[in-house]
Formats: C-alpha cells, structure tokens, sequence
C-alpha cells in the first residue's frame, strides 16, 4: 500500500514478479503513474486501487507502462488531462514498450486538454500481445483518436492486441477530421497485418467524425461489437484481410447513423446486424467503395475479393454500392461476393443506390422486402418477409431461412462491458432542467442573478429595463426569459452581452436587446464565442426576441463565434433583428482549410431581419477533407430586407445541406452558396426575390430534399 507518490516512487523501483502494489483511497493529483517491471505469465506485477473507482486521478496525470507481464485496473482519470501525448500508454518510451500487458477496469471520463484544438490520444498501445478489456471510456472533446493501435517496424508490426468489452461512451462531434474513437494502425505501415482482435465492445453515442472506427492495417478481427446511436461507420479505410463478423448496429434512425464502409482487398464483412441506420453516402449502413487505379497508400485502394454475406439491415436509409465514384475514384469492386443478406424496409422505399459498374460483384441468395431494388434487378429476389423481433433484441425473418443474421447471433448486453461501479450514463445539465428565479429591473440586477445561477436554472425577468455592465459568462447551461405580458428590454454598456464558454448553452426568450449603450470596439457581438475558449457542443436558442441598434461600429454581429469553438445548433426563432452593422451569425473563424467549422447545424425560422450590413449568416466550411457530416442550415419562413447588400444576404461556403424555403429577399444581397467538399445538397423552393440577385451557387439546385 503506498498514500503518497514518493512512497509509490520507491516502491516500483523494488517490485518483483507477483507483487500487487496497492494506491490507497483518495485523489491523487499532478500524478505522471510510471509502471516499470518484469512480471512472468503465471506472476504479473500488479498496480490497482484499494477500493475500484475510489483512486482518483485529476491535474495533469497520466499511466505509462514498460516491461512484460503487467497488469493495471481499477484507477479513474477525470477532472484534468495529460501533459503528454495520450492518458494511458503502453510504453515508457520507444525503447522500452509493454508485451504481454494488461490494462483493465479503468476509467477515462471528460479528461481533456483545455484547447480543443491540442490533440491527445487517451489510449495508446504499444507493443504485442497486450489486452485492453472492461474500460470506461467517455467525453472527449479535443483533436486526436479516442484510441489508438500504433505500429512500427521497431517494435514489430504483428502486435495481436486484444481490445475487448470496453465501453466507448459519448463522444461528441468534433467538427473536424481527427475524432474517431478507435483507429488501428496508420496508412504508413497498412500493407502489413496487425493481427489485432477487437470484439465484444459498447461505441455508445461516438459521434466524434464519420470514422467511428478507422481500421488502417491488415488482418484484423471486429466481432461481437455493439454500435448504438452512433454517427459514422465502422470504415476498412486501409489494410487488406479484415474480418467484420457479428457486429450489431442500431441507429435509432439518428442523423448520420452509418454501419459499414469496404475498401480494398480481401475484406469478409458477414453476420452483422443492421437496424435503423440513417447516414447516407459514406455513412451508409453498407457502402461499399469505388477505389483509385494504382492508389498511393493515404487513398482508397480498389475493393477486390470482398465476401459481403448473411448480414441482415432493416429499414437504412442508405444501401451504397459504388459509393464515392469520381474522377479519381475511377476503379470499381472487382472478383467480390454479395451473398444471402437480407435487406428490409418496412416502409417500402428502396434504400439502394448503385452510381457505378456492378459486374465485378457475384450475387447469391440475397432477399429485399418488400420488393427487388431496380438497381439490383434479378440480381436479388423482390418478396415480402415478415419480421419479429425476438428477445427484445433484433429482428428476425419469420419462415425464411439460411438468408441475413444467423438466428442464434446476440449482441452483447451494454452492462458486460465496462466496469460495473461507475454510471455510464453521467446526466448532463440540460437547459430549463434547473430551477426559476425571478429578475426585477434595474442596473446589474441581471449580471447578479447570472452570477448565482446554477446549471440548467431559468431566470424570468419581470417587464422593465435592465442595464448589464459586465460581460455575462455562460458556462453552465442557462436560460434568460422575459415576462408573457410587457417588455424586458436589455441594453448593455460593454463589447459583448453574453460570452459563451466551454461548457455553456444559452436560451433567450421573449427579449428586447439594445446595443445603443456598447462601446465602439473591434469585436463587439451580442453573443461571442471567444477564440481559444474550447465551448464545444453548445446550443444557443433565440426565441420571440426583438434585437437593435447594433450601430456603434461597422462590425456589431448579433452572435459572433469564435476560432476553436463549435457549436451542435444555433438557432433563430420569430427573431427580428433591425439596424445592425455586422453579421447575425458570424461562424466564420475556420478559415485554415483544415476542414473545421463553427457551427454544425443553424436554423432560422418565421423572423425577420432588417438593415443588416453584413450577411444575416456567414458560414464557413474549407478544406477538402471528408471526415464530417456538417455544417447544415435551414432557413424558412422569413424576411431579409437590406440584409448584405452589395454583398451577399447568405454566404455559405462549405455547408453539405441547406435548406432554403417561403423566404423574401427584398433589397439584399444575394444568397451565395460555394462548394468545397463532398456532394452538397441545395433545395431552395417558394423564395421570392424582389431588388436582389439570384441565388448564386456552384452546384445544381433542387427543389425537393433527398
């Protein structure tokens, strides 16, 4: 038993095989845990807490292990981060790695560098033949894999890991490349084989990117996992001779939700379970890839002797055979199976999509309910199967046999995996989850009340004036409502009202904001987000609210985001904005062409926005890079008038979706709308343009959404 960590220090430089070195109970803080021993298969040295989950490690800590025959568990990382490069890992240092180590039973919740932009890894393993088993996994917010399986030539490329019944909680969406919560192995060394075994895991809610797991080497095995409620896709990005058996995908029909990507060659995808999936495109709930002829290693190497069988996906919204094809993307699936899935939608529509060559592809055997998709013909057979679902798990054919998941196939149960004595399910503040409190008028009377605020609370102000004479930080969630009969007007006498920070969500309702009382500084906004605060994953809802008189300088926004940030919605709603010399949402910061973006979803609707200098919202996405689903925005509803002019009313550069509907543009500037990556999607219908230009776009407008 060791209380301090110069007691733990002199410890393990004495440790032998068989001993247990035991942290005592408490918070251990600024703690870099260094494990280093030469244990033996039947006696490992041993480091675990005197009680699981009561040995807390927080400030900038971290595990390190070196040596052969250790064993690591039960410790609880949280309210810090890593000075180094990733939270746990399986070397001391390129010379001395672990082999034959095991870490278990740990905890890793929300310990994350303070920029988000600064990349860690949380888990790195090293080595060979090490087991990652029974780990709780959840909240990362900043750049980097969640997980990673790092090869070289150095320690050997064959490293036959095992990663088992590992719960991945939520991950939220990164807004970048860079979020995927397990990736094995990298491009460089991808033609060799990892031989690494991942099975029986939970990936709850990993939303990170459109990789949930990024396989880049060859050989490895995915068996028995469970992907709930999870944007993005189990992708064979790299690396030949995969094996994907027995996996279990259930949607719940959430935005994004995909199953399976195949790319390059050898690749056996069967037995796995598909239900509810709504992604499309490369996050299809199958999509199997066109490839580049002669592709470098970092690109898509052409699919060739895919075994594609018995999977059984119900009612996807998506089914992509050919996915990606392009100029470059030229070299279609070739000497590959298709064999005895079955596909269902129960409500008849036809989820496949075929915008390539099919006959490098065999099929047998293979069943769609309720009918054969045109794009398949006779190569499966079009018939109604009724299905029930049995032990509350899956669905199951009744009387068809042979075709789709084998019957006796289950997915795990999301309590095996993980550690039993910490919550997986920590219940984020909500807004309006919290108490009320009402405001009287009067000078700071708000600033106070935010001050006293607890998370998700409700501050109803009473009719009146109120004078704010500080920037109102935000960093629980938070809702400001004014009175159901009279006017709560706001003025405010600094740069900003509200500051968002890491950690805020903010609701406005039933306001009238002034900026008539700001000083005339660069950077004044209603509502910043300030560059370098990591506010990640925020909502910010304005409602039934009447904001003016942003005139003090040329550049007054109403919501101005900052570099770094990202918001999940920003939403305006029966909002009128009038006499503003700067943007009404300026998410415009990322301008690297790294592929980041401010914002992933707004909405505007029923509101009206009047002698608005700058664009009513400018959106930026740039780069090339696919590994996101965003920004998406929809605009229904409304009125800009002398919004933009001489410029434009709308600029969205980079946004995948955008929805335009029953809006006048009168005097403005025009909606202009620029492709950057990926096959955007533009539906504008019932817009009237009255003294303003066309819509202008680089890509075909529809008038119906996919």
């Amino acid at each position: 038993m060791v209380r301090t960590q110069d007691e733990y220090a002199s410890a393990v430089r004495a440790l032998k095989p068989g001993d247990r070195l035991v942290l005592a109970d408490g918070e251990w803080r600024d703690f870099q845990v260094l494990l280093l021993g030469e244990g033996t298969p039947d006696r490992p040295i041993t480091l675990t807490a005197q009680t699981p989950g009561k040995v807390v490690l927080t400030g900038q800590s971290n595990l390190r292990l070196g040596g052969r025959h250790l064993v690591v568990s039960n410790l609880v990382f949280r309210d810090g981060w890593s000075p180094t490069g990733e939270v746990v890992s399986f070397r001391r240092s390129r010379a001395e790695r672990a082999t034959h180590s095991r870490v278990t039973g740990v905890v890793i919740d929300r310990f994350n560098k303070p920029d988000r932009s600064q990349m860690d890894n949380w888990v790195a393993m090293y080595g060979h033949h090490n087991r990652f088993d029974h780990n709780h996994l959840v909240g990362k917010t900043n750049q980097g894999a969640t997980m990673v399986v790092v090869r070289d030539a150095e320690q050997g490329l064959d490293n036959r890991h095992r990663i088992d019944h590992n719960y991945f909680g939520p991950r939220p969406n990164l807004g970048s490349n860079g979020g995927e919560t397990l990736r094995v192995g990298t491009s460089h060394d991808s033609l060799s084989d990892s031989n690494t075994l991942v099975e029986n895991n939970w990936f709850e809610g990993c939303d990170g990117e459109v990789e949930i797991v990024s396989n880049k080497s060859g050989g490895n095995t995915y068996r028995g996992n469970v992907f709930f409620h999870s944007r993005g896709a189990l992708v064979l990005r790299h690396g030949d001779g995969n094996l994907v058996d027995g996996n279990f995908f259930f949607g719940g029909n959430k935005p994004h939700t995909g199953g399976i990507r195949v790319i390059n060659r050898r690749q056996v995808v069967r037995n796995n379970y598909l239900e509810g999936l709504a992604g499309e495109g490369f996050a299809s709930a199958l999509s199997v890839m066109y490839g580049v002829p002669d592709s470098p290693l970092n690109r898509y190497v052409q699919v060739d002797e895919a075994v594609i069988e018995h999977n059984t996906i119900v009612d996807a919204r998506s089914i992509v055979i050919g996915a990606g094809k392009d100029e470059e993307r030229s070299a279609p699936p070739v000497r590959s199976r298709f064999a005895r899935n079955l596909l269902v939608n129960g409500d008849g529509r036809d989820p496949v999509r075929v915008p390539g060559e099919l006959s490098g592809i065999a099929f047998e055997g293979n069943v769609q309910s309720p009918a054969a998709s045109p794009a398949l013909g006779q190569r499966v057979r079009g018939t109604r199967v009724e299905m029930q679902r049995e032990h509350g798990d899956v669905l199951v054919p009744v009387g068809l046999d042979g075709v789709g998941l084998p019957a006796d196939l289950r997915p795990i149960a999301r309590g095996a995996t993980g550690v039993d004595w910490y919550p997986k399910h920590g219940q984020a503040a909500k807004l309006d989850g919290g108490r009320e409190h009402a405001v009287a008028p009067g000078d700071d009377t708000l600033t106070d009340a935010v001050a006293r605020a607890g998370a998700g609370d409700r501050l109803v102000l009473q009719a009146g004036r109120y004078l704010v004479n500080q920037v109102l930080q935000v960093h629980r969630p938070l809702t400001v409502q004014g009175p159901a009969q009279g006017e709560a007007v706001i003025a405010f006498s600094r740069p900003q009202l509200f500051q968002i920070e890491a950690g805020g969500k903010l609701r406005l309702s039933r306001l009238s904001i002034s900026g008539e009382l700001a000083p005339d500084e660069v950077g004044n906004a209603v509502i910043a987000v300030r560059p370098g605060s990591s506010a990640a994953n925020y909502e910010l809802l304005v409602e039934d609210t009447t904001i003016r008189d942003l005139t003090v300088n040329r550049g007054f926004d109403v919501v101005a985001t900052g570099k770094g940030s990202m918001a999940d919605l920003v939403a305006f709603r029966r909002v009128t904005v009038e006499d503003a010399t700067g943007a009404v949402l300026s998410a415009a910061a990322e301008t690297d062409d790294r592929g980041t973006y401010n914002a992933e979803q707004v909405e505007i609707a029923d509101s009206q926005f009047r002698r608005v200098r700058g664009p009513a919202v400018d959106l930026y996405r740039g780069g090339t890079d696919e590994s996101t689903f965003g920004p998406r925005i929809r605009v229904r509803g409304s009125t800009f008038e002398q919004v933009g002019q001489g410029a434009a009313a709308l600029r969205l550069h980079g946004v995948q979706h955008a929805e335009l509907e029953d809006n006048r543009f009168v005097d403005s500037g025009t909606v202009r709308f620029t492709h950057s990556v990926g096959k955007p999607v533009l539906v504008a219908s019932g817009n009237a343009f009255s003294g303003t230009p066309p819509i202008e776009s680089d890509i075909a407008i529809t008038g119906v959404a996919p």
